[in-house]
């Protein structure tokens, strides 16, 4: 909580290994700088990045996150894990993304008390239509997990948590709309114009002759006598 207070951060990742629990990993995550939500996993099995030996994606890719197994929708537990993992790679929020960005897979299988963590690239293939045909590469790294101990917050904590403040939420503004190059367009609502009195004719070139006006008096004006 003091380092979380002090970093600004709030989610962390501990990772320790001794006799009682070898090879233990500890996901959690803070609220108001007070520890939330903590699951402490065991790793029974590990390959790392290096031992794939596939292509991999670019560094800062968002993840499309899987999750099989009904336990992830019956346990209160498993739950409370599915948020926290969610937290945990969801990436930043995007209004879109473009078909070839989705590119990156993590499955979260939870099966007979583990759960296996893969990850897979996406591969789109030439299909004859519209939609790419889509393939699965392992790309790694891949681990299988035991759930151990488990801190969770109360529901009535766990719900203030989920409250969004009202300055936070973005404030609908009506007659505004963007394009793809991020301009701001507005859109005004006027009253009907009279177009017949609008003056456009600025230049000496284009101003009516007197016959013209005469025409929209009613009649023809008398000539003016030239003076000797």
């Amino acid at each position: 909580e003091f380092f979380s207070k002090k970093s600004d951060c709030s989610l962390f990742l501990f990772g320790s290994h001794n006799k009682k629990r070898p090879n233990n990993l500890i996901i959690g995550r803070m609220f108001d700088y007070h520890v939330l939500d903590m699951i402490e996993l065991g790793i029974d099995k590990f390959v790392s990045l290096k031992d794939i030996k596939n292509s991999k994606c670019p560094e800062g890719t968002k993840p499309m996150l899987i999750f099989a197994g009904d336990v992830f929708d019956v346990s209160e537990e498993y739950r409370r894990l599915k948020s926290l993992l969610i937290d945990f790679f969801r990436g930043p929020t995007v209004p879109s993304i473009r078909l070839a960005g989705l590119e990156y897979v993590l499955h979260f299988t939870a099966v007979d008390g583990k759960i296996y963590m893969r990850s897979y690239k996406v591969l789109l293939k030439k299909s004859g239509c519209k939609i790419p045909r889509i393939e699965l590469e392992e790309m790694g790294p891949s681990l299988d997990l035991v759930m151990r101990r488990t801190h969770l917050a109360s529901d009535d904590l766990y719900k203030l948590s989920l409250k969004q403040p009202k300055g936070l939420k973005p404030k609908k503004k009506k007659n505004i709309s963007h394009d793809v190059f991020g301009t701001t367009y507005g859109r005004i609502h006027m009253q009907k114009q009279d177009l017949s009195k609008l003056q456009t004719r600025k230049m000496k070139g284009l101003k009516k002759r007197p016959a013209e006006k005469s025409a929209e008096d009613g009649g023809a004006t008398p000539k003016k006598s030239k003076s000797a």
